[in-house]
């Protein structure tokens, strides 16, 4: 069964993911997985989808048509065999918390750093929190580490970057839960 890749996004409202989520389900079509997030102002969403009846773009017609008459920006691709399955993540699951004064720069270097030692990111978002006078960078980094490489070992690694960019690194194991 082919899979798709449907990104939505538009400035944020409340209701999106309730229109795209009841045209999905009217359709009959299965979301295999899902993401969404508010970037700025813009919400996004990005989902893995599939039908048993849709076998390419074209075939999906104009259904999201409703949506993009509401102002939200509507891609979607049909993704090659295999690309829609469950990474099968080898290594221990790590969660790096960064905080600081906001500079460009910031995003880069971590994962420069984390990529020069095939860390691999999985999951990275970053937030301007605290007050207009007192804004507070924050990135939150889920990554897997390859097996040679501790928490300790990576903990060590980010403390140049502490002092480099004026920042607070922590590193914390995530223990994967098994339902």
């Amino acid at each position: 069964m082919p899979h798709f890749a449907l990104t939505i996004i538009g400035r944020d409202r409340t209701g999106i993911v309730s229109h795209v989520t009841e045209i999905l389900y009217r359709l009959g079509c299965n979301i295999a997985d899902s993401s969404c997030s508010i970037l700025g102002g813009q919400f996004a969403m990005i989902l893995i989808i599939s039908h048993p009846e849709y076998t390419d773009r074209e075939s999906f017609g104009d259904v999201f048509a409703p949506l993009e008459e509401t102002n939200l920006s509507v891609f979607l691709r049909t993704l090659r065999p295999g690309g829609e399955k469950r990474p099968d993540l080898q290594g221990e699951i790590c969660m790096i918390s960064v905080y600081g004064s906001d500079k460009p720069g910031i995003v880069y270097r971590v994962a420069k750093e984390l990529g020069d030692r095939r860390i691999n990111i999985t999951d990275l978002n970053t937030k301007l929190i605290g007050s207009e006078s007192r804004p507070v960078y924050v990135m939150m980094i889920e990554a897997v580490l390859p097996d040679h490489l501790s928490i300790e070992d990576l903990t060590q690694m980010l403390d140049h970057l502490k002092e480099e960019l004026q920042v607070d690194i922590s590193v914390r194991s995530i223990t994967p839960v098994e339902l």
